[in-house]
């Protein structure tokens, strides 16, 4: 086993598509740790979503050896993390187990908004901080640039940058030569009592929860009984190890390790993120500080299609909460869905891989309502509340309410400034500041709603800058709008998962969009369908399904138009009766397509 001075623990951390998960390819065939057949692109990402959409969703550690120039054996323990902002949770979570994180910067993009702000968090946690400028061997790379954005935007030496091409492999050995001269050895102390950080888990059907866990002091090996000190639950170790893109069984894991354990937990709600692990014949006396509490900013419900698969559903969301630490859900009801979950997530993309996992990994046919995010509403009676779901909206009048504002910053190249200004204009931005980076790059700063970014918005921004603007975002404080709920009726009949939350001079056009969309979805009756949007009794839009018409002038071949008037007149009668009577079945397609903003003409 290496001691602890020759091992290396760190992340590689980068804007997205900066090539991350390229560059641990490149490392792990470099190491020769699995043969040249089985090696593939993208081999630490193992999701089908992550490989078919070419992005990092769950970050993955691997242990790989390195034999120094000096002779020295080294093991080193990396940490391949996701770029986009909606699982920055997950990066925080990979910077806690590490001493050191490559920031990766695109030869061609330069220093984008993901890039300042993964830098600022491994700041946090006092890492050491190595750039490397990657895809040198484009043509279109400016290294000059890039270093003098690394000195300017960054204030790091860019004298330290390492050069390298993740795609042909290009100085990949000054780079790890780099991790272990510039990157400390990790400090803990073998014979301490037991202290491991959970920083991620898994479900595995055979085996129960498969912990992920970085060893900060003492040991842990096979047969040792640990306590899991949230939870307070004891568990016999049955196995102990590191991860060699598979498992690779060691039996023991010592201060400064990163490896995983499998110890027999059944119970998926026992174990959770940022807990930390010790022993029962020895614990330590208090546990790690574990990571930040997550802040959901997007909200919805999700519903079994069938209401029988709910029991189905609960143990899916319970799975895979234990794989998704961000994930937070409580149970929520539906007049026309019956019982399913209101969750929370970080983002939009969050909420789309969420619904594709559900669907892809645990079989489940779900339906998701709109997103919405939480506003705070003072009732009449002088009460503050916290709102994030339409049917818990207050009826009657709110004295005030107030909605969630974010702080954006917008790295983009300056012909497309004029777009973007507008395009935040239109989503109640306002400007804070403008600052160009060097001839070709500004940074706006905005002050925006979240609600208005929830849609559409990174859709359009990269359209509008050609995928070259980046965009980054925090949440600061609650300020004063102007709330309503919108009630969507199907022939007059309120259905309770379409309603909506929003900003009363946007409504009509909200509610407009929402009734053309229903249209386009509902199939067409032996009788009339209004789809109608309403702000309490006032209906402010409507579409209507127009009725299958039943020729039953077909057996009139002559005589009198009286005739005909007559059995027209019955037909009437007849759709007026059905029409009373008649419920309109939803399709699962009529609550995405409110999902899905209109494609632009």
């Amino acid at each position: 086993m290496v001691d602890l001075q020759h091992k290396r623990n760190f992340c590689i951390t980068a804007h997205i598509d900066h090539g991350k998960s390229t560059l641990a390819d490149r490392l792990i065939q470099k190491a020769q740790i699995i043969e040249e057949r089985q090696m593939m692109n993208q081999i630490l990402d193992n999701m089908d979503i992550e490989r078919e959409r070419g992005i990092t969703i769950k970050s993955q550690a691997v242990t790989i050896p390195y034999k120094a120039k000096d002779g020295q054996n080294y093991e080193l323990n990396f940490v391949d993390t996701p770029g986009h902002v909606d699982f920055s949770y997950e990066v925080s979570r990979a910077i806690a187990s590490c001493e050191g994180a490559l920031l990766l910067i695109d030869a061609t993009q330069g220093v984008e908004s993901q890039t300042v702000s993964n830098m600022y968090m491994a700041m946090e946690q006092d890492l050491t901080i190595v750039p490397v400028i990657n895809k040198i061997d484009l043509a279109s790379a400016d290294i000059e640039s890039v270093k003098h954005q690394i000195d300017h935007d960054l204030g790091l030496d860019s004298n330290h940058a390492c050069l390298v091409s993740a795609k042909t492999g290009e100085g990949i050995d000054d780079l790890m030569e780099a991790i272990v001269t510039k990157f400390p050895a990790p400090t803990g102390d073998v014979n301490a009592p037991l202290k491991a950080l959970i920083f991620d888990c898994h479900y595995d059907e055979y085996r129960g929860v498969v912990v992920h866990i970085r060893i900060i002091d003492g040991r842990v090996k096979e047969g040792d009984l640990i306590r899991l000190m949230s939870s307070g639950t004891d568990y016999k170790v049955e196995q102990a190890g590191i991860f060699k893109i598979k498992y690779e069984e060691t039996g023991v894991l010592e201060a400064g390790d990163v490896g995983y354990i499998i110890a027999g937990i059944k119970t998926v709600s026992d174990v959770s993120v940022g807990d930390t692990i010790t022993t029962v014949n020895n614990p330590a006396l208090e546990p790690l500080p574990g990571f930040k509490d997550v802040k959901p900013v997007v909200f919805s419900s999700i519903y079994p299609i069938d209401s029988n698969d709910y029991e189905e559903l609960k143990e899916a969301m319970e799975k895979l909460k234990l794989n998704d630490a961000s994930l937070i859900y409580e149970k929520d009801n539906s007049l026309a869905l019956g019982n399913g979950f209101r969750c929370g997530f970080l983002g939009l993309l969050h909420l789309e891989i969420i619904q594709e996992r559900l669907e892809r990994d645990f079989d489940q046919v779900i339906i998701f309502t709109a997103p919405s995010v939480r506003y705070k509403v003072k009732t009449p009676c002088h009460e503050e509340i916290f709102v994030d779901n339409p049917a818990d909206f207050p009826e009657g009048k709110i004295e005030s309410s107030q909605e969630p504002y974010i702080n954006a910053s917008i790295i983009t190249p300056a012909e497309f400034l004029g777009s973007i200004m507008e395009l935040c204009r239109m989503k109640r931005g306002a400007q804070k500041n403008m600052q160009y980076l060097d001839e070709k790059r500004v940074e706006l700063t905005y002050d925006m709603p979240l609600a208005e970014v929830l849609f559409d918005f990174y859709d359009k921004l990269k359209s509008y800058s050609r995928g070259y603007a980046s965009f980054d975002y925090e949440l600061t404080d609650y300020r004063p709008t102007d709330l309503i709920k919108i009630d969507i009726l199907i022939n007059g009949k309120p259905v309770d998962a379409l309603a909506q939350l929003c900003y009363r001079p946007s409504a009509v056009e909200r509610a407009k969009q929402v009734c053309e969309r229903l249209k386009g979805e509902i199939a067409r009756q032996q009788f009339k369908i209004a789809i109608q949007g309403a702000i309490g009794s006032q209906i402010i839009a409507r579409e209507t399904v127009n009725p299958v018409r039943k020729d039953v002038l077909a057996k009139c071949y002559g005589g009198d138009v009286t005739r005909k008037r007559k059995l027209l007149e019955k037909q009437k009668a007849g759709k007026k009766r059905m029409l009373m009577a008649g419920n309109v079945e939803l399709p699962q397609s009529a609550f995405l397509a409110v999902l899905k903003e209109k494609e632009d003409n």
